[in-house]
């Protein structure tokens, strides 16, 4: 499968009953995780490429098989429209014209969702129904210091 239509089939199953501009949005996530794990010294468990990068362990869990969205996945529904949209946003950010409008974002969420390495951190993005996360941004505060006891 080309990296478009691995690109597009993850839109479609992770965010295809979402907004267009929410699916831009994860797209632009994708290509900005392919740049950075490009880079020297980058992330490589976001894997490498579109393709890499969509399909890496943990990352978009529609690749999981026993993930509820894997089915929309494997059999998209080849009239859907919505897997349509996600085609053309796929092609458009393989091809660098896409805007990203998560501000470089490199970790989401559904919003109606809060895993916990999103407690305490302020998302840079909310689009249509999912939060955008920078790994630079807002991290959460460090843990305080014991106390120490003292004779």
């Amino acid at each position: 499968m080309p990296p478009a239509e691995i690109l597009a089939r993850t839109l479609y199953a992770e965010a295809g009953d979402l907004t267009v501009r929410a699916i831009e949005g994860l797209a632009a996530l994708v290509l900005t995780r392919a740049r950075l794990a490009a880079e020297p010294g980058g992330p490589r468990h976001w894997g490498q490429g579109v393709a890499g990068v969509c399909r890496a362990p943990f990352q978009f869990p529609c690749w999981n098989p026993r993930h509820p969205r894997h089915a929309r996945l494997v059999a998209p529904g080849e009239g859907a429209a919505a897997l349509a949209v996600c085609r053309r946003v796929a092609l458009r950010a393989i091809a660098g014209v896409l805007p990203d409008p998560t501000g470089g974002a490199t970790h989401w969420h559904r919003s109606e969702d809060l895993p916990g390495w999103a407690i305490a951190r302020v998302p840079v993005a909310e689009i249509g129904g999912l939060s955008f996360h920078r790994a630079d941004a807002a991290a959460p505060p460090a843990l305080p210091a014991r106390p120490r006891r003292v004779a």
